[in-house]
């Protein structure tokens, strides 16, 4: 009896979340035409990080990549991702008590024929960080994990910048 129970309000609660419009973050919620689903990547760094970031981003809100840009609707033109990470207070012994990372990338669309259709434009992420001197192994671990939320951040601006572009066009 005790496991009929919890199936149901496991069941409720799935319910109640579904019905208020609960969705994970970073997960569909971003839809674009039939004619913006095909789309062609162009980068200097395909097997980057952040190249396969936006690759599987787009994907998972329907996004069709193409293996040529003849084949494509679209053209996403990306640029290399930078991350730059500068001190913003220090402590009583003058060592970096916060630290702002910033990560950011340029990018534009091209049509079919190659003729821009969205000017290049930069997204940007910008994270702050509490600094403890004396764990330095902890913290690099901490930035580089912020760094990889940072990329998916970053991944997901870009789409949702596309989006509402390619909704626009089409009112």
């Amino acid at each position: 009896m005790p496991r009929r129970l919890a199936t149901a309000v496991l069941t409720f609660a799935l319910l109640l979340l579904a019905g208020c419009g609960f969705q994970l973050r970073g997960t569909g919620g971003t839809s674009v035409s039939n004619e913006w689903r095909s789309m062609y990547l162009a980068t200097d760094n395909p097997n980057s990080e952040f190249s396969r970031e936006v690759l599987t981003r787009f994907a998972a809100n329907g996004i069709e990549w193409a293996s040529s840009p003849g084949e494509a609707n679209y053209t996403v033109v990306l640029g290399p991702e930078h991350f730059n990470q500068r001190n913003l207070s220090l402590n009583s012994e003058a060592r970096a008590a916060e630290f702002e990372l910033t990560m950011s990338a340029s990018f534009s669309v091209t049509d079919g024929k190659g003729a821009e259709v969205m000017p290049k434009t930069n997204a940007s992420v910008l994270k702050q960080m509490e600094n403890d001197p004396r764990n330095v192994v902890g913290k690099a671990e901490e930035i580089r994990i912020l760094k990889g939320e940072m990329r998916s951040e970053l991944a997901q601006q870009i789409l949702r910048r596309i989006a509402f572009f390619a909704g626009s066009k089409e009112g």
